[in-house]
């Protein structure tokens, strides 16, 4: 048994200063105040100092890590998100790889996975390969902007199998319920995700019923239907805001740049505390900085010189979105990882209670890491 004394527990609406946590076997066995709390004779005992523990960051959207993307080096990419909190990760394959390119990377994957240096991959979330060829980073490479076709994405359904925990789809793509249905029927509980898309709200909400509970990088890579010159129409980005059972990611950069900061405040207020979700989409395309982003060191940049993605991770993701809506520290844990846990379901993490994984992350007031636990095991 493990105990963690002097510790300031980040529960999911609440802290607990001064407290004991208690860990065997890989899950949280019981916590409390250190004045009512007994630590058990022969525990290993680790000393928070005073820090904050919550539960370890879930990154539900990235596609690297330690400047490699996850299908070179899933290892290196994996090792280096949990060496910054993040204790769960899906890793993202993308649109621009035609089929066998994708099935490959997703072999190399998964073989990963089964590795200790890639323990903390938990499946993929997949921004490929049907979404609207007009949005996104690399578009010009889009080999998937024609007809939708079994025989080219039943290979990738069929070797992701229960690892694909998101798919990402525009709505408004002719047949897309035809590969919906075929991806829900190789992983049942299988979630999809509305991205790099100009689909109207019915389009979108006729998903819905089908698992479609997520807006990718919302604000980002959406249209607009404008229904008179004179007027705003509504599209994706409203459709995530309305619907109450959809989930809201959020790239949260230091400047604000993918989403304004007012903007973050809006959807949060709009979506409320439970239903936001951050995440890094960390990237490693090696496009220049473009002018007028002169000192912008954490977002990426295709070679047409616009926004692929960022260099973040998920605990400096959690900073910014403290410094831009002032969220506390409780809100940030719960959009990093209580609700990353919901979105995709994960039933047995994202939350300090009794009986959950044992993946922790030991931080101070601006989410810099002093220690991660994965299972149970100091790392």
């Amino acid at each position: 048994m493990i105990a963690i004394k002097n510790a300031t527990l980040v529960m999911k609406d609440h802290l607990i200063p001064e407290a004991v946590l208690l860990m065997e076997d890989g899950v949280i066995c019981d916590f409390g105040e250190m004045r009512t709390f007994a630590i058990p004779e022969g525990c290993q005992v680790i000393d928070a100092e005073g820090q904050f523990v919550g539960p370890g960051l879930i990154d539900i959207h990235t596609h690297a890590g330690g400047g490699c993307w996850f299908y070179e080096n899933p290892e290196k990419a994996a090792t280096f998100n949990l060496e910054h909190g993040t204790t769960t990760v899906l890793t993202t394959l993308y649109f621009d790889q035609k089929e066998d390119a994708l099935v490959e990377q997703a072999k190399k994957i998964q073989a990963a996975m089964k590795t200790p240096g890639g323990k903390n991959i938990a499946g993929f979330y997949m921004e490929a390969p049907y979404m609207n060829p007009k949005f996104g980073a690399s578009r010009e490479n889009n080999p998937w902007a024609g007809p939708i076709c079994k025989e080219r994405y039943q290979p990738i359904i069929d070797q992701l199998g229960n690892d694909a925990k998101v798919w990402v789809v525009a709505p408004e793509r002719e047949n897309i319920l035809q590969f919906v249905l075929d991806a829900k029927k190789v992983n049942p509980s299988v979630r999809f995700s509305v991205g790099h898309s100009e689909a109207s709200p019915q389009q979108i909400e006729a998903l819905m019923p089908y698992g479609l509970c997520i807006g990718t990088h919302h604000t980002n890579a959406t249209g607009d239907l404008p229904k008179y010159p004179e007027c705003r129409g509504v599209c994706v980005d409203e459709t995530v805001n309305y619907n109450r059972e959809i989930f809201a990611e959020m790239i949260c950069d230091s400047r604000g740049i993918h989403v304004d900061p007012y903007m973050q405040r809006l959807i949060r207020k709009i979506k409320g505390e439970d239903r936001l979700v951050l995440i890094s989409d960390a990237c490693v395309f090696p496009g220049p900085i473009p002018e007028g982003y002169d000192g912008v060191t954490d977002l990426c940049f295709d070679f047409e010189g616009e926004i692929a993605g960022s260099k973040l991770t998920l605990n400096v993701a959690c900073r910014n979105m403290m410094k831009h809506t002032g969220a506390s520290i409780v809100d940030v844990f719960r959009y990093a990882s209580t609700n990353p846990a919901n979105a995709v379901g994960f039933t047995d993490r994202g939350l300090i209670a009794k009986g959950m994984r044992a993946d922790l992350l030991i931080c101070d007031y601006q989410m810099n890491v002093k220690k991660v636990i994965f299972k149970g095991e100091v790392q």
